[in-house]
């Protein structure tokens, strides 16, 4: 009775959305309804996608447009990524959209990649903030004013972004192969462009460019999430029917790479401190009926521990990590695969192991357990990524630019038919020295090429196609406080564990939890720091009944996903599975936190790539800044479990180091007294309870539990600078410790005070010093509040070029300055409190997040009243009240600023 009642349920959420051709707007028509998407048509060619999911109160809005760097042409490198930076700066009636979606509080982006770019924004459903998004796209698609004042800010903050990115190693390594790999197509050049053509583009060339791709045939809009289908449509008609349908033809792109007929060298030498080695072969389309082997090829080789590049190199010493890049393009592209080997060590070995395995396949065919393995975890991924339709919405821009929207599912039902020989002939097909590019150029007398790729008809591929039938819908809930904790169950169990159950039918029927046990105190702890962030991190990584490859398999047999996590004050345990799963994922997890291997070859991999990690950030201007602002602000003694170490002495004590420590730590700390377990979603309480007490109530922690507290230290005021050589993007962090926690009374106005300065796109900071000045990509504000110690650290960041130092400095000054002697203004603060609700509103719609909050309120003794008295009391901030706490707290005389990057090049 149960099961058919649910089918009922599950026909009818699934096939209401899809409306009647009798209620559809004038000049809509309705096209292919799969798996819970429907298909509509304007007449100006416009495609709709509506994807309607009642279950979480958040709605999508997603535009694609079929554009990206490989439409670009001499000259006009990067001009598809600058193009999606100034869409936001200003339309025919929105004068800059980036404050319009801030002070809604709607979470909003726009990418750029190779064959598309998009624009999305995600809220909490209601009906004015989606009129409002269709009507900023709408304008954004045909009436952006593309101005030259836009341009000339602009153009140095994307500029600075190009900066950003150089600073990575293997970023750089990655476009230096791509340039080599491709001769003629633009997938040789990076999306962000090159440097002179981001710094002299020609606005009318850029005008030209919008005005070609930004037109409604040339574009899908996708709406996800919570919405009435009926009145969106209507709604679409209105904003976006009226454009006129394009006359132009879209240019014809006709450039192809030929065959590969010989390997490719790059070597890039630039200081830093990680050495990769990599492969990149040029390959299929994402269209392609191989891709997916392809894919699967990549993670077959990468997956840990269980790949066989890990298992060549990693296991062998040889590097440190192994990963694997594929990217579904329009035309043929790249699968590369990368090696980080430790500083200090030869990189031969281990690129003669990468090769060996690559070209290996043929010889060592792939086996139909290493294929259910990766298989396993894609399907995984794949039904996350459709049961969280904010997810789906964002995701299937990928898709659409292959050409059609359809070639997610497509994608998906490949992966089901792969065989091993499919695997193995792709590898043979395409893996191979003459279609490399690698660190070596070999001559071949007869090359051996990879096979000429036809085009894809993806048309006659999805015709027809109807997919899986959509999964079980979850119910409406409105996660007010109020909500929340009427449906909010507590239990403490014998041993002092404390459980938080919210029980309510989600989406594919998925459950989340958190997990946290807290453990010592001040002085038991001390000097434990290394040894418990080593015992936390050996969870994962295999049990005494299951080691690490058996572990990892059960988790992705149960459709779960488990993060561990551990310290020297607790550990943790959070995840996600399906609600017939729940009690198989529970006991994994109880039996990776009560009885870890400790395995010697875990760990020894484990110290190697902790190393490897630090040495790399140790000429990173954002990680030393940062270290240096913490070890500042909170200058706790060598020992202490609160203490910031340096580079040399974490790496010191790493070194230092033995397994046997981990191992004591665990046996002296670890137990469930002191621990809180929360669940929410798709659930049997009555079973979570019973099994929490099987799991955890006889585990009594071994040693006795007191808080390690956070004493406010007054921030001694400083300005330094550190140099880091041959680093094209510089680091600002600044701030200082204020006498203030959660529970203060003008907590709420500070939170005002500082989203209004620096905490948003439309803050003050990043209106003026981005947006205006063109100085940063990134810029603002941060506050990081105490909860149960009246001490919180209030900060200011910033990246920028190098020989900007100064006008940064300067700019972030005069703004500060000019926010404590002129304050801030209704309309300011007005906008701020509501964006703040809308967030907050938004964050307890997200079931993990929901999770971690009933975790942290049973530790504090909270429940949801807390949180509806902190909306009370932003609702309650005004003007006055805002700019009293800032002045109360900000003081520029007492900053710590800490600037990183290479300040001597001219």
């Amino acid at each position: 009775m149960l099961r058919s009642l649910l089918a009922r349920l599950a026909f009818v959420v699934a096939f209401a959305p899809a409306l009647s051709f009798a209620q559809l707007p004038p000049g809509v028509t309705q096209g292919v309804t799969v798996e819970g998407v429907t298909q509509y048509k304007l007449d100006n060619g416009l495609e709709v996608l509506l994807f309607p999911d009642a279950s979480k109160p958040v709605t999508t809005v997603n535009v694609t447009y079929k554009v990206g760097s490989r439409h670009e042409n001499y000259g006009e490198t990067g001009m598809a990524h600058l193009l999606e930076h100034l869409t936001f700066l200003g339309t025919t009636s929105i004068d800059n959209i980036w404050k319009e979606f801030g002070k809604r509080g709607i979470e909003f982006n726009g990418t750029t990649f190779f064959d598309r770019t998009n624009y999305f924004e995600s809220f909490p459903a209601n009906e004015e903030s989606l009129a409002f998004a269709l009507k900023a796209e709408a304008e954004r698609m045909s009436g952006a004013l593309i101005r030259k004042s836009s341009l000339d800010t602009e153009m140095t903050v994307v500029r600075n972004e190009f900066e950003s990115g150089e600073n990575n190693p293997l970023l750089v390594l990655w476009q230096k192969m791509q340039a080599a790999a491709y001769d003629w197509h633009n997938y040789g050049k990076s999306t962000i462009g090159a440097r002179s053509d981001i710094e002299n583009v020609d606005i009318e060339r850029l005008r030209a460019f919008y005005r070609t791709y930004y037109q409604p045939d040339n574009a899908v809009l996708i709406v996800a999430g919570k919405f009435d289908p009926a009145s969106t449509l209507a709604a679409i008609a209105k904003e976006f029917g009226g454009i006129p349908k394009p006359t132009r033809a879209l240019p014809r792109l006709y450039t192809s790479e030929p065959t590969s007929d010989g390997g490719h060298t790059v070597t890039v030498r630039r200081v830093g401190s990680a050495q990769y080695v990599g492969a990149l072969f040029r390959v299929m389309q994402g269209a392609h009926p191989d891709y997916a082997a392809m894919e699967a090829l990549g993670e077959i080789m990468t997956t840990e521990p269980a790949g066989r590049l890990y298992q060549a190199l990693v296991e062998t010493r040889k590097a440190t990590s192994v990963q694997n890049w594929s990217f579904a393009t329009y035309d043929p592209g790249p699968a590369i695969f990368f090696a980080q080997v430790a500083v200090g060590e030869s990189v031969d070995p281990a690129r003669e192991a990468m090769l060996a395995t690559l070209f290996g396949v043929k010889d060592r065919p792939i086996t139909q357990a290493e294929l259910d393995r990766v298989r396993t975890k894609y399907l995984k991924a794949f039904d996350e990524t459709i049961n969280n339709p904010q997810a789906f919405g964002r995701d299937l821009s990928e898709w659409i630019a292959l050409g059609d929207w359809r070639t997610f599912f497509l994608h998906r039902d490949r992966w089901r038919k792969l065989t091993p020989a499919d695997v193995t002939r792709v590898a043979a097909e395409w893996i191979k020295p003459s279609n490399m590019t690698l660190g070596t150029f070999v001559p071949d007398a007869k090359p051996d090429r990879a096979p000429a790729t036809a085009s894809i008809d993806v048309g006659a591929m999805v015709a027809g196609y109807k997919g899986d039938a959509p999964v079980a819908a979850g119910e409406a809930f409105d996660p007010t406080p109020a909500n929340l904790e009427a449906r909010t169950e507590r239990v403490r169990l014998d041993n002092g564990m404390t459980l938080a159950l919210l029980p309510k039918k989600t989406r594919g029927e998925v459950v989340r939890f958190s997990l946290r046990m807290r453990f010592g105190d001040e002085a038991s702890l001390e000097g434990t720091s290394t040894a418990a962030s080593l015992a936390g991190s050996m969870l994962a990584l295999g049990t005494t009944a299951h080691p690490r490859q058996a572990f990892d398999d059960a988790l992705d047999a149960l459709k779960s996903k488990v993060a561990f996590g551990g310290g020297a004050t607790s550990a943790s345990a959070s995840g996600e599975t399906v609600r017939g799963n729940l009690g198989a994922t529970l006991k994994l997890v109880a039996e990776a936190l009560r009885t870890p291997a400790f395995d010697a070859g875990e760990y020894d991999k484990l110290v190697r790539a902790s190393l490897a990690s630090i040495e790399k950030s140790r000429s990173d201007p954002q990680a030393i800044a940062g270290r240096a602002f913490n070890r500042h602000v909170k200058p706790f003694p060598p020992g202490d479990v609160r203490e910031t170490p340096t580079f040399d002495e974490q790496i010191a004590r790493l070194e230092a180091a033995k397994l046997d420590d981990a191992k004591a730590f665990h046996a002296k700390f670890y137990g469930a007294s002191n621990a809180e377990l929360a669940i929410v979603g798709d659930f049997d309480p009555a079973e979570a309870k019973a099994l929490a007490a099987q799991l955890f109530g006889s585990w009594r922690s071994p040693q006795p539990y007191a808080r390690v507290p956070d004493p406010f230290q007054a921030t001694k005021p400083v300005i330094e600078t550190i140099e880091t050589p041959d680093k094209a993007n510089a680091v600002l962090v600044g701030g200082m410790t204020i006498a203030m926690s959660d529970r203060s009374p003008d907590y709420a106005s500070m939170l005002v005070a500082e989203r209004i300065l620096g905490g948003a796109p439309e803050s003050r900071l990043f209106t003026v010093v981005r947006q205006q000045m063109g100085l940063s990509y990134g810029v603002g504000s941060f506050l990081d509040e105490g909860r149960l110690d009246d001490n919180s650290t209030l900060g200011l960041y910033a990246i920028y070029a190098p020989q900007n130092v100064a006008r940064v400095k300067a700019a972030i000054a005069d703004q500060v300055r000019l926010a404590l002697d002129k304050g801030f203004t209704a309309e300011e603060v007005d906008n701020a409190k509501r964006a703040l609700l809308e967030e907050r509103f938004s964050a307890r719609a997200q079931d993990g997040v929901v999770a971690s909050s009933l975790v942290s309120q049973a530790y504090l003794g909270r429940t949801w009243q807390f949180s509806a008295d902190i909306d009370r009391a932003i609702g309650a901030v005004s003007v006055d009240t805002a700019n009293a706490a800032l002045r109360k707290y900000l003081k520029p005389d007492g900053l710590a600023t800490f600037v990183a990057g290479d300040f001597t090049k001219k």
